[in-house]
């Protein structure tokens, strides 16, 4: 029966509903607490069982996390564009956004700690927005997604993304979010997104700032900064050694709330 449960939970993981995937995160968790209520013959043996996938994500807070140590100061490179292969959206999501009227500005990228960040920047006058796709990769694990990003006149910031995760640092309470699920591909719709955001926020089109192309790239290291700034601040993070900083033991339970958040969602 547990066998069962497991190829159930299996098959409904790999559905495109949500829903449904859902549902397998819900038989995995019951074929859980029944494959240890089989062997212990306890309720509450099975109930534990079934919470062991909660705190999973510990082994890896625990053990690469916390020796993670990232540079505060961190600066954009010019790198040529990655094998489309590994990334089979982004090449469809930049054509959208040059065939929306979005102008290319400059390819680049970074590195933090292993992991390797590539961005294709466009921006649009008109629209006063800035687009990116942004190709992540980190061991054998590579994704993509698609961000559109406009600033008001009081200097806060409107973005709309669909970014797979949940965020890893807390955003500086100038930042406003839009998620959009990760399944949203087409930069189109993703773009009637931030228009229907802005609107629902009222913001009009005339108190948006129009970007600068050639600031552009220093506007999105200063964005980090800021957001590193402020995690040292609320105690997220706080300074290693060499210029690096590390997560803390509330940063490491923050990280966990996030793990938990995208267990949850499913995307």
């Amino acid at each position: 029966m547990v066998f069962g449960m497991l190829m159930l939970a299996v098959a409904l993981r790999a559905s495109r509903r949500r829903m449904m995937r859902k549902l397998g995160a819900m038989v995995y968790l019951s074929a859980s607490f029944l494959a240890v209520y089989s062997l212990t013959d306890s309720w509450l043996g099975g109930l534990a069982g079934a919470a062991m996938w909660a705190f999973l994500p510990w082994v890896e807070l625990l053990t690469r996390i916390r020796r993670l140590r990232l540079p505060v100061e961190n600066r954009l490179n010019r790198r040529p564009i990655p094998n489309p292969a590994y990334f089979p959206n982004a090449s469809e999501a930049a054509m959208a956004m040059e065939e929306a009227g979005f102008e290319h500005v400059s390819d680049c990228g970074w590195d933090w700690a292993g992991m390797r960040q590539f961005f294709s920047l466009f921006w649009h006058p008109e629209e006063r927005a800035v687009s990116a796709v942004c190709l992540c990769e980190q061991s054998d694990v590579v994704f993509a997604f698609v961000s559109i990003t406009s600033h008001d006149g009081e200097g806060r910031l409107w973005r709309t993304t669909n970014f797979p995760f949940a965020p890893t640092l807390r955003c500086p309470p100038e930042v406003r979010w839009n998620h959009v699920p990760c399944g949203k591909n087409c930069f189109h719709e993703i773009l009637r997104d931030h228009r229907a955001y802005l609107e629902m926020k009222k913001i009009p089109l005339q108190e948006l700032r129009i970007p600068d192309p050639e600031r552009i790239e220093e506007s999105v290291e200063e964005e980090m900064r800021r957001q590193i700034q402020h995690n040292l601040s609320c105690g997220i993070i706080k300074h290693a050694d060499d210029g690096h900083f590390r997560y803390s033991k509330r940063g490491l339970i923050f990280l966990w709330g996030q793990y938990l958040k995208d267990m949850v969602r499913f995307c």
